[in-house]
This record gives C-alpha cells, sequence and structure tokens, in this order.
C-alpha cells in the first residue's frame, strides 16, 4: 500500500516530517525501483507519464519552500493521510480521457510534488489519478513505481538542498531498508491470508485515524 505513506504516518508521530522524510529516502528508493523495474518494459510507460514526472520535480522544488515549516508539514501529512484514507473507504471512482492527459499529468504530477516536499508522502493526488488512466494491473503498479521513484529523488535533492540529508542520516536511511525488506516479505504473507478487501479497508481506518491525531496534534 505504499511504504512511505505509511512510515511517514507512524514516524510523524515521534519527530518532524522531515527528519522521518530524510531516514525513507534509501527505502523508498530501492522499494520503488523494485515495483519499477518488475513491470513490463518502460519505455512505453515513460513515454506517457513523463510530463507527470517533470511536474513532480517541478512541484517538490517549489513546495520544498513548505518544509521549513515542521508544525504546517505535520498538518499537510495529516490532511493528505486523511483525504486519501476517506476516498479509499469511498465508492468514488473517476476516469481521465487519453485527451486530457497532456495537460491532467504534469497537474497532477506538480500537486504531488508539493506535498511530497512538504508532507514527504507520494499518494496524493498520485495515485488516484493514475487510477484513473485505465491502465491495466501491471502498468498501474508499474506506473505507480515510475512516480514514487521521481518523487523519491527530487525529495532527495530537496531535503539536501536543506541540509535534512547529512551522512548520519542517510547511514541511518540505509540501515532501515532492512526491516523495510523484511515487512515487505511478512506483509506479503499477511496479504495472502487475509481478504484484500479486508486488508484495504483496516489500513485505510488506520490511516484514517493517524491523519486526524497528526491534524488535532499539531492544530
Amino acid at each position: 500500500m505504499g511504504l512511505p505513506t505509511v512510515a511517514m504516518a507512524l514516524l510523524s508521530l515521534v519527530m518532524t516530517p522531515i527528519e522521518a522524510a530524510g531516514l525513507l529516502v534509501v527505502p523508498s528508493l530501492l522499494t520503488n525501483l523494485w515495483q519499477l523495474l518488475s513491470g513490463p518494459p518502460l519505455y512505453a510507460m515513460w513515454q506517457r507519464l513523463w510530463p507527470m514526472t517533470v511536474g513532480i520535480c517541478g512541484g517538490t522544488l517549489i513546495g520544498s519552500v513548505v518544509m521549513r515549516q515542521n508544525a504546517a508539514a505535520t498538518i499537510m501529512l495529516g490532511l493528505a493521510l486523511t483525504a486519501y484514507a476517506a476516498v479509499g473507504l469511498s465508492s468514488l471512482r473517476w476516469q481521465v480521457a487519453r485527451e486530457k492527459e497532456e495537460w491532467m499529468s504534469p497537474l497532477a504530477g506538480a500537486l504531488t510534488g508539493v506535498f511530497t516536499a512538504a508532507a514527504g508522502v507520494f499518494v496524493l493526488p498520485a495515485v488516484p489519478y493514475l487510477q484513473s488512466l485505465k491502465m491495466g494491473r501491471d502498468e498501474l503498479v508499474q506506473a505507480m513505481g515510475l512516480a514514487f521513484t521521481v518523487s523519491t529523488l527530487a525529495l532527495a535533492v530537496a531535503l539536501a538542498a536543506r541540509g535534512a540529508w547529512e551522512p548520519a542520516v542517510a547511514g541511518a536511511s540505509f540501515l532501515a531498508q532492512l526491516p523495510a525488506m523484511a515487512g515487505m516479505l511478512l506483509g506479503q504473507k499477511l496479504r495472502n491470508r487475509m481478504p484484500q478487501e479486508a486488508f484495504r479497508r483496516c489500513l485505510m481506518v488506520g490511516l484514517l485515524l493517524l491523519g486526524v491525531y497528526l491534524c488535532l496534534g499539531r492544530a
């Protein structure tokens, strides 16, 4: 369901979003690359989504200004998680026509970049937008891997520019890859044992409660 989303929510209970984002750079990058490269040939996906990736980079650059305000970033993270969970729990579904992707892709990317820089999460509005593009299952997984990989790299640059990704943080980020991989293996086993809808709803409810908590705690 997204390592950065869950991990940012939990880590933000004990540290600032900037510190949490720096810790998650390496685990996010490696898991997203794994997701990206495990799908069909990448060139066709890149041709379709490169405007979105450009938007992500530009939005992250603009949104990095917000990262100076830890309280504001925490509230934005809480709002992002609450909105993501609310959409996930609802029956709301929408589709984007192929001819509208030319302007909607960079817009969705830019907004995703702003959330990435401000709150360290890549899901909004990237995931709902990609789900609206009528892709097959493998294509959708690869598209999310592409968007999340670009978001992670752009976030790493923004953090380094602000001195928030120093050698000590980088070392801890590499160590965080070990529990991240263990969690992925455990999650695969859990997902195989639980009905997919039950698993999704449990996670969405958890994210909703975390989002509300983060908003109220910093309000």
